[in-house]
């Protein structure tokens, strides 16, 4: 996955691909169809199916102090391309020098001269270059000028548009089958688990943590979830989204996963975690024994919430 500029080069065997270009941010069901328009050009002109995305994401170099808001990491993002026939996954470098290059610039520069683009397809509201001087219909018209069609392909979703912006805002309140009919897929935080204070395991519930990083922050609560702890095995479990109230709350919210009927060392281990259904909102208990019988309530919502899900 190479990250470039607009003096980068890249093997000649990587050039001269049909792409999809945008962002990216969750490959969810509308970013699914303009790589498929992609890969019908590709099929059509003989050629390799990529995808171009920025980054960072465009909205952390203009913000950096913004939220956390990510829909999934690199390595997901690149799985997910992959399961849709993706050949090549180029990383365009978003900075100072690309955020004020002009729409003709940008084309001449990155598409033309560094990946020798054959085709393009993007969404028909991407928008890009300085001040968002570009968009489809300019492209194409310098695409007509350069040597690679464009194709700009409708919103998927009618009125109802699919967009990153609204799985974001089903996650913030907590509607994963929103989020997941949106995506085509559960989402799912990926990380490595961390060594923590092992309270879980005192009381019976031993979880892997997760810290959230980039990712959007979902509604703080509990979670009927599922868990790949690596060998592509999707375990059910429960998890704890939040700030851990009850035995001292902490800096920042964590994902604690307790897999059910599971034995077993995570530490340092790379999971995801699949976030089905929200159970309950976070809240704080008198007591540790309050908060274990909760738990033993929320284990066998979980096992509820996951049959048939």
């Amino acid at each position: 996955m190479p990250s470039l500029g607009p003096t980068s080069t890249i093997p000649n065997d990587a050039r001269g691909a049909a792409i999809a270009l945008g962002n990216f941010d969750g490959v969810h069901a509308g970013h699914q169809a303009v790589v498929a328009n992609a890969a019908k050009a590709a099929d059509e002109l003989g050629v390799a199916l990529g995808v171009a995305v920025f980054e960072p994401h465009p909205r952390k170099f203009f913000k950096p102090d913004a939220a956390p808001f990510r829909l999934q990491n690199g390595a997901q993002r690149a799985r997910a391309l992959a399961d849709l026939g993706v050949e090549e996954v180029f990383e365009i470098g978003f900075d100072a020098a690309l955020a004020g290059s002009s729409d003709r610039a940008f084309a001449e520069r990155v598409l033309r001269d560094v990946l020798g683009v054959a085709h393009v397809s993007v969404g028909a509201d991407f928008e890009f270059g300085k001040g968002r001087c570009g968009n489809a219909e300019s492209l194409k018209g310098l695409g007509d000028e350069l040597g690679f069609s464009v194709a700009a392909v409708a919103p998927v979703g009618g009125d109802k548009k699919v967009s990153s912006t609204g799985i974001r805002e089903a996650i913030n309140r907590g509607d994963m089958t929103a989020a997941s009919k949106m995506l085509t897929r559960p989402w799912a935080i990926e990380g490595e688990v961390l060594k923590g204070f092992q309270r879980g395991r005192t009381l019976g519930f031993p979880t892997a943590n997760l810290a959230l990083g980039d990712y959007v922050r979902p509604r703080l609560g509990v979670y009927a979830v599922r868990v790949d702890t690596g060998d592509g095995v999707l375990l059910p479990g429960v998890a704890s989204v939040g700030v851990n109230p009850t035995v001292g709350a902490l800096p920042e919210p964590l994902l604690e996963a307790h897999l059910l009927d599971f034995s077993g060392d995570l530490y340092g281990r790379t999971i995801e975690v699949e976030l089905i259904s929200f159970l309950r909102d976070e809240a704080k208990f008198d007591g540790l024994g309050e908060l274990k019988r909760q738990m033993t309530r929320d284990v066998i919502d979980a096992r509820r919430a996951l049959v048939g899900a």
